[in-house]
């Protein structure tokens, strides 16, 4: 399957499970670059740089530029910086948001600040959520890395950025602006920078409800694997449907 110039694939759930690669999707990511189309990568994780990102999948023997690799957090840092360049940020969140901050030039504060963007922290507490819903009392604009509100770790599942900034959404009234899917800004940024059409581009991913509906909503063709959160059987349920279903990405290689 060869139709399009930019398939961009979800991580967890599609490429690996935690530090377990998928090996259909690995054999897919060869047989692409194989044919010479190197595949982009769109994650909601937050907690991790490009450059981690870019690691955690080489020893998974995908090999790829850092810039085909995109986070909430990349797409966090570029929002900022269109929207609210040289506005003061109060930041909740883990290295990964960090660095994208910091490659852009945010300038950040710990006190009331012009903006808040929450990813997540699991170093989060009373102080920093306090400052937070200070800083959008008094006008500050509220931007989300994510909406997951849970995601596995080794115990189980446990709160997701999602969960927080719900918390800080219901103490201030005010709605953050989520950059993360199943919002399509990931996807406009590849879009933007590299000049594809929506019809060369694809969203490949496990998850109904982050992976295909962001696919969806930019008006791009998607393809739902049977690899991660949902079956096939509860996809083929919902009333809007992705544009392939597959069994895994093996079925892809011919």
């Amino acid at each position: 399957m060869l139709n399009y110039k930019a398939y961009c694939l979800d991580l967890d759930g599609t490429v690996y499970r935690g530090k377990t690669p998928i090996k259909e999707a690995v054999d897919f990511v060869h047989y692409l670059q194989s044919n010479g189309i190197e595949p982009f990568f769109v994650t909601n994780n937050s907690s991790m740089t490009q450059k981690q990102l870019q690691e955690k999948i080489a020893k998974m023997d995908i090999h790829v530029e850092v810039d085909h690799i995109i986070s909430s957090s990349i797409a966090a840092a570029n929002y900022i910086e269109e929207h609210f360049p040289k506005k003061s940020v109060f930041m909740i969140g883990e290295i990964g948001l960090q660095d994208a901050l910091a490659a852009k030039q945010v300038v950040r504060t710990e006190a009331i600040a012009d903006v808040v963007v929450m990813g997540i922290d699991r170093a989060i507490n009373y102080e920093k959520l306090s400052t937070a819903c200070l800083s959008i009392r008094a006008g500050a604009a509220f931007i989300s890395t994510n909406s997951d509100h849970a995601f596995p770790d080794e115990r189980g599942l446990v709160p997701g950025n999602g969960a927080f900034t719900k918390l800080v959404e219901y103490s201030t009234g005010v709605e953050p602006i989520y950059m993360g899917k199943p919002e399509a800004f990931m996807l406009e940024f590849i879009q933007e920078k590299y000049g594809y059409k929506k019809e060369e581009m694809i969203m490949i991913g496990d998850n109904y409800s982050t992976d295909i509906l962001t696919g969806i909503h930019m008006g791009i063709h998607t393809a739902h694997v049977n690899s991660g959160v949902n079956r096939t059987e509860e996809v083929q349920m919902k009333l809007s449907q992705p544009t392939y279903c597959l069994e895994s990405l093996h079925d892809w290689i011919k």
